[in-house]
């Protein structure tokens, strides 16, 4: 990683900032885009490519080795005066937390699909994660020079599977069957990219008059739907008076941050077409941080809600979004800042820890390289170095008038592997560069499990913890034991129970004496934990409740079910009693621990596991063989369609976690290596109770032999 002096940072009002993603669906073109986006801007004098490994943003030697965007890449670059800041996220759904906490700070995106795959499964998920954080959103539809490539019919799946309205502001343009350029709807004029300069020049000519007819009733689509969203617009629509381009762009752009349509672009990041059409869509649709609302957060001590408004005059606050560790630069913290400005050597509060901290550096990103900036104004992405106990999601803001933002919230893991070092000298090492990759990365998590000695790692899927095998081999110089995958479950209860327990041993000295009466109940999916204190009268002491609680939360980590952590149950402490001279915060903690594990095998208990949705693509003759496959995991079919080709087919299917693994093997033996597929986890399913019966007898005669 290199660092240079920024040579190009120019004062720009924030009227006139864009901080925006690029999301998609895996191989969409994100980074092709991306590169063009860079090359047709002047902040690059080469237009890298993802086969050769020479993207910009394809930093990593991973990233560049397998060909996918493993890690989001920050830059900035300007467009018609404009500071675009640029992150490119990954696509494949092991790496899904890039995206998520990339669309946590950022004012929008542009979502890619592919001109032939039209909307597939990651491209939903992608489309939810900026639901979630209310990112307006304008799309572009890529790759339209393919064979296969049908504009309108991705236009229709957008509309359908993402349960939204895409507006076509261009149309692609075809010569011989030959994708030549695209004919703009706004400016109503034909524009034919120059091959002789990686399509840097274009050249306009009117619309030619084989296109006149569809050219006019697009046209009009799009003047209505931009009049339904503006009164005076629909007013002039209707009494067929000339709207001007102007003011079509203005009534788009207020229904684009209004979430009422998605503008949409179509071109060839590979044939250098529609990527300028892009940037303008980017600068004339996308929101300023000056349009968006102030940024909610609570005050720390009464957590009552407060707003800071985009503004430089403002008290500073930033949200941390991102940790990267680095071998030169040390620990470097990406943030970005909503209110106020933040200068090198100044302090902060990180508000989430109540820590006082000092800012040594601060830095703009450009993919793997490092420019000086002494401030960073409200409304910029950016990196600081020196904040050492902060991590993903910390609020950093004025000690003397503090905020905390709304943090962010990731998936759990849902695939583990046993890990250790391959000689006692290198323990602390491993540990060490594991403590680094989990604070860099919140959906990988390490821990230790006493019984087995062993090292537990834990991510999103087999390629995600792959990728951090191979991190600890290049950038710490390790070679560790690895085991074999295996599947995250959980354990739940389905009835309420009760549970009467007293604690007491005498033990010569002092005893132990506690006595806590508690219900549990089930709780609906993904509501995780809840514990109520509805004791009277002191019957369990104000002093021990707290450790009433921490009994329950240390037995639900592993449950007595299946010996897997326990979620969405509900305990309700009702009655209790102790003792003057034996009672103790250790006692009842002990004492809530047995009573937690004795009533959860009263509520009949069930065995949970990690159901993915599955997307396979496979010419349609071997659509029999492909069903067969997915009944034969455990697996339901929800739809089969054509894939965009007339010899092609997608089906998509919920599958249990657990049953994929090999699966690349077997689809590509049973398509003569012809299907492809891809999957991410959707969500937790009871496991049938046969197959439970196996799984937890497995998991027991496991733990006896390691007693």
């Amino acid at each position: 990683m290199s660092t240079a002096t920024v040579d190009d940072e120019r004062d720009v009002a924030l009227q006139n900032v864009r901080n925006i993603g690029i999301i998609s669906h895996i191989d969409a073109g994100k980074t092709s885009v991306t590169e063009r986006m860079l090359y047709y801007t002047g902040r690059t004098h080469r237009m890298g490519t993802v086969d050769d490994g020479s993207a910009t943003m394809d930093w990593m030697d991973q990233e560049q080795e397998r060909g996918i965007t493993i890690t989001s890449a920050a830059t900035t670059t300007y467009w018609r005066d404009h500071r675009v800041n640029l992150i490119d996220t990954p696509g494949h759904v092991d790496f899904t937390v890039e995206v998520e906490r990339s669309l946590r700070v950022l004012d929008g995106a542009v979502a890619l699909f592919c001109g032939v795959g039209g909307v597939e499964s990651q491209s939903e998920v992608v489309w939810r994660q900026a639901e979630k954080y209310g990112v307006p959103t304008i799309a572009f539809v890529n790759k339209m020079d393919r064979a296969g490539a049908d504009f309108d019919r991705v236009i229709d799946e957008i509309a359908e599977r993402l349960d939204t309205r895409p507006v076509p502001v261009v149309l692609p343009l075809y010569e011989d069957e030959e994708f030549v350029g695209i004919i703009d709807l706004l400016e109503e004029k034909a524009i034919y990219y120059e091959d002789e300069d990686l399509g840097a020049t274009y050249h306009e000519e009117p619309v030619p008059e084989r296109e006149q007819e569809e050219f006019k009733k697009r046209r009009d689509e799009l003047v209505q739907a931009a009049s339904e969203c503006d009164e005076g617009l629909f007013e002039k629509y209707c009494m067929d008076e000339h709207i001007s381009t102007d003011e079509l762009k203005r009534a788009l752009r207020e229904a684009t941050l209004s979430g009422k349509v998605v503008p949409t672009l179509c071109g060839s990041a590979l044939k250098n077409k529609g990527i300028q059409r892009l940037m303008d869509g980017v600068v004339d649709y996308l929101p300023a941080p000056a349009d968006l609302p102030p940024v909610k957060g609570k005050r720390v001590e009464t957590e009552e809600e407060i707003e800071r408004p985009h503004s430089k005059d403002a008290p500073f606050s930033a949200l941390a979004f991102k940790v990267v560790t680095d071998q030169h630069a040390g620990k470097m913290i990406y943030l970005r800042v909503y209110s106020g400005q933040l200068e090198v050597g100044s302090y902060v509060y990180n508000a989430t820890q109540g820590k006082r901290q000092r800012v040594g550096r601060l830095m703009q990103m450009h993919a793997d390289h490092r420019e000086k900036r002494e401030v960073l104004n409200c409304g910029e992405i950016g990196a600081a170095v020196g904040l050492s106990d902060t991590v993903t999601g910390d609020t950093l803001c004025e000690e003397d008038d503090p905020i905390l933002l709304e943090t962010m919230e990731f998936p759990a893991p849902v695939i583990s592997i046993s890990i250790s070092p391959r000689s006692r000298e290198e323990q602390e090492k491993l540990m060490t560069a594991l403590s680094r990759l989990s604070d860099e990365d919140p959906t990988f998590s390490v821990a230790y499990n006493r019984e087995t000695d062993e090292t537990v790692v834990s991510g999103m899927g087999q390629l995600h913890l792959q990728v951090i095998i191979e991190r600890l081999k290049r950038e710490f110089n390790l070679d560790p034991q690895v085991g074999e995958p295996k599947v995250a479950y959980r354990e739940t209860i389905t009835e309420e129970a009760e549970v009467d327990y007293k604690h007491v041993k005498q033990t010569g000295g002092a005893g132990q004496y506690a006595h806590v009466v508690f219900e549990i109940e089930p709780l609906g999916p993904g509501e995780g934990f809840e514990f109520f204190d509805e004791t009277k009268g002191g019957a369990v002491p104000r002093d021990y409740i707290p450790a009433v609680e921490r009994g329950i939360v240390e037995a639900m980590e592993e449950g007595p079910f299946a010996h897997s952590p326990v979620v969405d149950v509900a305990v309700h402490l009702v009655d209790g009693s102790s003792h003057e001279v034996d009672s103790s915060e250790m006692a009842f903690k002990a004492c809530a621990n047995k009573a937690f594990r004795g009533a959860f095998m009263k509520g009949k208990p069930q065995l949970l596991e990690p159901v993915c949705e599955v997307e396979i693509t496979a010419p349609d003759e071997f659509s029999g063989g492909v069903s067969s496959s997915i009944y034969s995991r455990r697996g339901r079919i929800v739809s089969v369609e054509p894939a965009g080709q007339s010899n092609l087919q997608k089906v998509r299917a919920m599958v249990p976690l657990g049953e994929m693994f090999g699966y690349a093997t077997a689809l590509r033996n049973l398509t003569g290596g012809r299907g492809q597929f891809d999957m991410h986890f959707e969500r937790y399913e009871a496991v049938p109770e046969e197959e439970a019966e196996e799984i937890v007898q497995e998991r027991r005669e496991e733990k006896r032999k390691r007693r």
